[in-house]
């Protein structure tokens, strides 16, 4: 489950990379192959896929799949920190579903 978190951890940050190289490419794509922002956050998507698998190796995927949405939870908090982007209420209500998602299929995976 570690390895899983830490995966949706560093995905997280690479949509922030992401975001932050594609904000250069209103100059034109040029700029696509010279982008180091671009470059990083693919490897961080790279990198988490890595922990993803490894995690996968020892765990359930029914339980181990939904908790790479928690990679969506950072990115709320990284958009806002980075980006200044708003946190609104529909926001923190899915938020709180994902939370709530991952909480019950964690359960699930204790009763067996």
């Amino acid at each position: 489950m570690l390895l899983v978190l830490a995966a949706s951890f560093l995905g997280s940050f690479g949509a922030v990379f992401l975001k932050s190289g594609a904000q250069k490419l209103r100059h034109g794509l040029r700029y696509l192959i010279l982008n180091l922002r671009l470059a990083l956050g693919v490897g961080l998507f790279l990198g988490s896929s890595v922990f993803y698998l490894l995690g996968l190796k020892r765990g359930e995927v029914s339980v181990l799949y939904p908790m790479v949405s928690l990679a969506n939870v950072w990115t709320l908090f990284w958009s806002r920190l980075f980006f200044k982007e708003p946190i609104t209420h529909a926001k923190t209500l899915g938020l709180l579903l994902i939370l709530v998602g991952v909480f019950f299929i964690g359960l699930g995976a204790e009763a067996h």
